[in-house]
């Protein structure tokens, strides 16, 4: 399983007061965001009143290297308009997107170009694969375009395709394979041009359960792998509290709240959220390392289980009598113990317990 945390790297990409408004003319823009922000006190605008549509409203994030940070909401939230602003595959009408210090809303077109072939990869729900060219093939495309020769380009492309787990699949042609293999050579072929950032847009809505589970699994390894910064959007509440270092929460076009799983369950911002969140099992969302108590005992548990892992994954051992489990750092160092008591305090409603 994967950290909760928030990582302690710097910020890799942020937005600052970013709307995208349809319906205006650019400079009336900011006029708009501004009056909507001094007529309601917060982002967002009436839209029975006005000719126009703020499907980003005044949104600000702070986006950390080797984070996955997901966007969620309902349909018509705003969440893969803003992705697309981030990457100005959508032009935003203002506000301001930094990638390592640098306002991308000052570069201009060759520069965006670069940026996105060489700093950004992308994955979205269509898989979006070149149907006469083979899987090796489509991997290489984005190093091809980057003018890249072949013996290169192809090397690395058979590394990209073992690693998603499609070795021996290399000539085949996208028609031959599953719609999860599809999406794994889409996965591939984002990763090729080894991007600093990695943007995700409902890559898994497309498939069947269990082939959207068994994708899941593989996001979680390749991050492991890799340590990317990632920007993940998504629906699905459950697809997003099993992968989010953090999550922010879309409502209009406005983040409503931002936050780790545990944070967002544990206090939502608002009864829509608490609705939102309302079949969200605590147990699958808080990680053993958000609930124990801190503590370096030289003497080892006889069941230990790491920081990451869930309170559910813990559940058999103590329910089995073990009564306490340790909790281990990536070290491998005990730093941390809970009990069935820590767990049964949880569900009856004692926030303290995390405190």
């Amino acid at each position: 399983m994967k950290s909760a945390h928030i990582p302690a790297g710097p910020v890799k990409l942020a937005c600052q007061d970013l709307w995208k408004i349809y319906g205006v003319k650019p400079r009336e823009a900011a006029e708009i965001a501004r009056a909507s922000r001094d007529s309601q006190g917060k982002p967002g605008a009436d839209r029975a009143a006005h000719q126009h549509i703020a499907a980003v409203a005044g949104a600000t994030l702070d986006i950390h290297e080797a984070e996955i940070f997901v966007l969620m909401g309902l349909s018509g939230s705003g969440k893969s308009t803003l992705l697309r602003c981030l990457t100005r595959l959508i032009e935003p009408s203002f506000g301001s997107v930094t990638l390592d210090g640098e306002d991308l809303l000052m570069a201009d077109r060759r520069r965006m170009t670069e940026v996105r072939r060489k700093a950004m990869g992308m994955v979205f729900q269509n898989f979006g694969l070149l149907p006469h060219l083979t899987v090796l093939d489509n991997v290489a495309f984005p190093l091809r375009v980057q003018g890249i020769d072949r013996a290169t380009r192809e090397a690395r492309a058979r590394e990209m395709t073992e690693l998603v787990g499609l070795r021996g699949r290399e000539a085949q042609y996208p028609s031959q394979l599953s719609g999860g293999q599809q999406q794994r050579v889409g996965i591939a072929r984002s990763l090729a041009a080894e991007p600093e950032i990695w943007f995700l847009d409902e890559p898994f809505s497309a498939l069947d359960p269990l082939i959207r589970r068994q994708m899941q699994d593989e996001f979680i390894r390749l991050q492991k792998i890799l340590r990317k910064t990632i920007v993940f959007v998504t629906h699905d509440v459950q697809e997003a509290f099993r992968l989010a270092d953090r999550i922010a929460i879309m409502r209009d076009g406005a983040i409503v709240q931002i936050g780790t799983p545990a944070e967002i369950a544990l206090a939502p911002a608002n009864d829509y959220i608490a609705e939102f969140l309302r079949d969200v099992p605590l147990l699958k969302v808080i990680r053993a390392g958000e609930l124990m108590t801190p503590s370096s005992d030289s003497e080892r548990p006889l069941s230990v289980f790491s920081v990451d892992d869930t309170l559910e994954e813990l559940l058999p051992d103590l329910l089995g009598g073990s009564g306490t489990v340790g909790i281990r750092d990536a070290a491998d160092k005990i730093v941390g113990r809970i009990s069935a008591s820590d767990i049964t305090r949880l569900l009856r409603g004692d926030r303290a317990a995390l405190a």
